[in-house]
């Protein structure tokens, strides 16, 4: 069995885990089973009549499959939860974590092209039976679209010049590999930031491929009616447009606006947030380069009947 840590370490390993309250005969799901690091601490947690799901929609992560009776491991997309874990026999769980982002080993997988380390075809994507990559979105994305893209998800103020070179770019040579895009980016900035914008540059196009904001959004919301009253969420964001939205929606249950009130000027939400927001401990960031971005956020289910 491939281990955990050469696969993926996992991140606020406890704080996550703990701040799932575990009852020992309950039913969790670890939506990004990666390594499966978060998993075997919550299993380590649950006596012999719990259950834990885990999904990946990575073919990869079949290499670091738990052993376990009370464990399986579901290869699809958490945007589908509800519906595979109607398919077990289960409407409501006790608790859902989730660790966002990509996992340490698809970074350091060349050949899967997410990281800018590498020279790799352009590919991104976490679920390598998808029909579109990021080739695909280079290529063929209208100006405007890219320009979308960078600005939203990769926060980008030059995006527009960025657009341009790229579809400059592609009139003379398809773009397939990570130093074709590089070296159509590098031009545009200083070589100080060149790193940082690159890194920008390619997590927008990388969210465009997985549709990963659509399906966070997909996710917690359905969150929201699987867990009991007094279940918990646990979530672990690796950066401002994956944490705002958790934030907004553990806070009242949108991702914009604000939520009606009732006549006596009440308002319904579904959950209420537990703690603060959680970051890494100075030993962890020294143990792991990765933590330094996460943000935990803790939530439970309010009983709204």
């Amino acid at each position: 069995m491939t281990q955990t840590t050469s696969y993926h370490d996992p991140v606020l390993l406890k704080e996550s885990v703990d701040g799932l309250d575990i009852k020992p005969n309950g039913v969790y799901v670890d939506v990004t089973y990666g390594g499966g690091g978060h998993s075997r601490e919550i299993l380590k947690r649950l006596g012999p009549d719990g259950k834990l799901y885990g999904f990946d929609q990575d073919p990869d992560a079949q290499a670091n499959i738990i052993d376990d009776d009370r464990f399986n491991l579901i290869p699809e997309n958490f945007r589908y939860i509800k519906r595979f874990l109607r398919l077990y026999g289960h409407k409501k769980v006790d608790g859902i974590l989730a660790d966002l982002g990509v996992s340490s080993h698809q970074f350091n997988e060349a050949s899967r092209g997410f990281s800018t380390r590498f020279d790799a075809r352009l590919d991104m994507r976490m679920n390598q039976k998808a029909t579109l990559d990021a080739v695909g979105i280079v290529n063929d994305y209208e100006e405007s679209e890219l320009r979308r893209i960078l600005k939203e998800y990769g926060e980008l103020r030059n995006a527009p010049r960025i657009a341009r070179e790229i579809v400059a770019a592609r009139r003379e040579k398809t773009i397939e590999t990570v130093q074709d895009l590089k070296d159509i980016c590098a031009p545009l900035v200083p070589a100080r930031i060149e790193n940082k914008q690159m890194a920008q540059v390619f997590q927008a196009i990388r969210i465009e491929v997985n549709q990963e904001m659509d399906v966070l959004h997909e996710f917690l919301e359905q969150c929201k009616e699987l867990l009991e009253p007094g279940g918990r969420l646990s979530v672990i964001s690796y950066h401002s447009l994956e944490d705002r939205p958790v934030k907004r929606y553990i806070r009242n249950g949108l991702f914009e606006g604000e939520p009606e009130k009732d006549v006596f000027g009440r308002v319904s939400v579904p959950f209420k947030k537990v703690g603060g927001l959680i970051v890494p401990s100075k030993q962890e960031l020294k143990q792991n380069s990765r933590a330094r971005s996460a943000k935990l956020r803790i939530a439970e289910r309010i009983d709204q009947e």
